[in-house]
């Protein structure tokens, strides 16, 4: 096995669904099933306009690869499926240049510039370091995004954000351990959910925080873990505290026109009606890359009985 990077870009043909598979050509197969079993990181391409400038060029994300199969529509097309529990957004995205050398080292050109035959590659095998590298470096950005207090915790990796040059852990044990921890992916969720839609709520708007800089809004799950909901941007919404509560359990939802929905079965309407955004529409995040699937909001109103 060996790890790889998979370029995966907002605006892609492909037929991929966010943290459940990657669809990809036959001419990566080999690299592909080389790599089944072991973890891959994404990268936004350089020149993907659905993301912020400063998310171009960046890894934001992992997964581990469990199954490889054909696409049954498109010939010479295969799809290769994420371990639910593996997959995770990171906070924010790692620069495919640090400390002026690409963490890739196969990407660096012999003119100091970028190697572009290398770069154009959408599938790239990497290795071990250049892994925890990237998995260090996420880990370290996003210990600057966290407040003062409330959630700055031993659980959070320590250490990584004191010297960004030494890796010096062993990589099965410490990366991997980074990687499955429930509190640490819980973490990770809540920041990149919390980032992607600027700590306001999508039903409300609103963005109260504390007076030692935590939200009160909070991520919640599209469709819950427990279904197969998976840990990413796009299965997440920000949400306040008693709106998250209320959209656990289908008393609210989200239209395919972005309406806000109140169930039937809801005793005080009203109140509901009160606390919406003037719009009443959700208040989606302004970059494509972090927008909620549509696939992940039809489950949510179909699994609570709301009317197609």
């Amino acid at each position: 096995m060996v790890k790889a990077v998979f370029v995966q870009g907002t605006s892609s043909d492909y037929d991929d669904q966010p943290g459940r598979y990657y669809h990809f050509p036959k001419r990566y197969l080999r690299r592909v099933q080389e790599s089944l079993g072991d973890w891959v990181v994404f990268f936004t391409p350089v020149k993907d306009s659905g993301v912020d400038v400063s998310e171009r060029g960046t890894y934001r994300g992992t997964a581990r690869l469990v199954a490889i199969t054909p696409d049954p529509q498109k010939t010479d097309h295969y799809y290769v499926s994420l371990e639910r529990p593996t997959v995770q957004d990171f906070a924010v995205g790692v620069p495919r240049i640090m400390n002026g050398d690409f963490l890739e080292p196969a990407l660096a050109g012999k003119d100091g510039g970028t190697n572009t035959g290398v770069a154009l590659q959408a599938v790239r095998h990497i290795s071990d370091a250049t892994f925890d590298k990237i998995i260090a470096y996420a880990t370290q950005f996003e210990a600057t995004e966290l407040p003062r207090f409330e959630e700055a915790t031993e659980d959070f990796a320590p250490g990584f954000a004191d010297e960004a040059t030494h890796f010096l852990f062993d990589h099965d044990r410490q990366t991997i351990a980074s990687l499955t921890n429930k509190r640490v992916r819980d973490r990770r969720f809540r920041l990149a959910v919390l980032r992607a839609y600027d700590k306001k709520c999508a039903i409300t708007g609103w963005d109260f925080t504390n007076g030692g800089g935590r939200a009160e809004v909070e991520a919640a799950h599209i469709i819950p873990i427990e279904y197969d909901g998976r840990d990413v941007v796009n299965n997440g919404l920000a949400l306040s505290g008693t709106v998250h509560w209320m959209f656990d359990r289908g008393l609210v939802s989200i239209a395919d026109n972005d309406e806000i929905l109140i169930s039937s079965k809801v005793n005080d309407k009203d109140s509901i009606e009160r606390i919406l955004n003037p719009s009443g529409r959700l208040l989606r995040p302004p970059r494509q890359a972090h927008q909620p699937h549509n696939s992940f909001l039809e489950w949510h109103r179909r699994h609570h009985g709301f009317a197609a």
